[in-house]
């Protein structure tokens, strides 16, 4: 029985190998430990052959040369030049696809649906080859971190703005036509509400906690959340939401219910926050019940 199941195991590993076009290896069973070794090499097999095409993406077509670097590098002593300088140049190359899809990421994260523009990746590489050599950066790794930071934002900010024009507008127009409308107040941020129910509690301060009931809409009326669905009041800092929300609790009294026109500058801005695009104006209904002891 063991025989036949040996012979199962050999029929399986010939069938894997007559894939490719690379002569099967020889093997020389003598001994118990050789099984062992053959054995133990074939079992690992299954977890290798997933590892070549997720892990090291290796093109099945190209199992051959994997192959032979395979048996080159495992009978090569740990310090043949050769085989180093082979290593590195995988590495390379590895690196390399890596680079090639961080770059795919970045042109949608900076330049989101303009499929026209996109990064110099020759540049990318150059700098990734400056800072690893240490020869030839055109400025330190502290500067690099932080022009990438503020030109990505800049960059990401012009690309949405272009991308999210109408929507901006469209906020513009409305806010325009909002304030020519009775009861309808504007502060000298930008801010307008329209006083509902006008409270005669204490007025919450930016460190204070509030307890809230709302309703948020977009300008054409689509609802995005509300405390009032989940029969629940939010409670939270006042300092701790958008900016026209820690305007308009500053100036509300406990009691009151009002309703607040938040330009898109003093809301998410150019963040994409689900059903809220970006640049979009809102609109909330928001009933503030007490302010919660400290």
């Amino acid at each position: 029985m063991k025989k036949v199941c040996f012979l199962i195991v050999i029929v399986v590993v010939t069938s894997f190998v007559s894939c490719t076009a690379q002569k099967s290896p020889k093997v020389t069973l003598k001994d118990n430990v050789d099984s062992l070794a053959y054995a133990m090499g074939l079992a690992q097999s299954e977890s290798l052959k997933d590892y070549l095409v997720r892990g090291m993406n290796i093109d099945s077509i190209y199992l051959d040369d994997f192959f032979d670097g395979l048996k080159k590098s495992a009978n090569a002593p740990e310090d043949d030049k050769r085989i180093k300088k082979d290593i590195a140049y995988s590495g390379g190359v590895q690196i390399g696809q890596q680079v090639s899809r961080i770059a795919s990421n970045i042109n949608s994260e900076l330049f989101g649906n303009d499929s026209i523009r996109k990064i110099n990746k020759d540049n990318f590489v150059a700098g990734l080859i400056h800072g690893t050599s240490g020869k030839g950066a055109l400025m330190s790794a502290v500067e690099a971190e932080t022009y990438t930071r503020i030109t990505s934002e800049l960059i990401k900010a012009k690309s949405l703005e272009t991308q999210y024009a109408d929507n901006k507008i469209a906020g513009e127009n409305f806010l325009e036509e909002n304030k020519t409308k009775e009861g309808v107040q504007t502060t000298a941020s930008g801010l307008q509400y329209k006083i509902l129910t006008q409270g005669k509690g204490a007025t919450p301060t930016a460190e204070s906690t509030v307890k809230v009931h709302y309703k948020g809409t977009l300008i054409d009326g689509t609802e995005f959340d509300s405390s009032l669905k989940r029969s629940e009041p939010a409670i939270f800092r006042a300092d701790q939401v958008i900016k026209g929300w820690t305007e308009a609790l500053s100036i509300m009294p406990v009691g009151s219910k009002w309703e607040l026109y938040i330009p898109q500058e003093l809301a998410y801005g150019s963040k994409d926050s689900g059903q809220i695009k970006p640049f979009s104006t809102l609109v909330f209904e928001v009933e503030l019940l007490g302010i919660e002891k400290k």
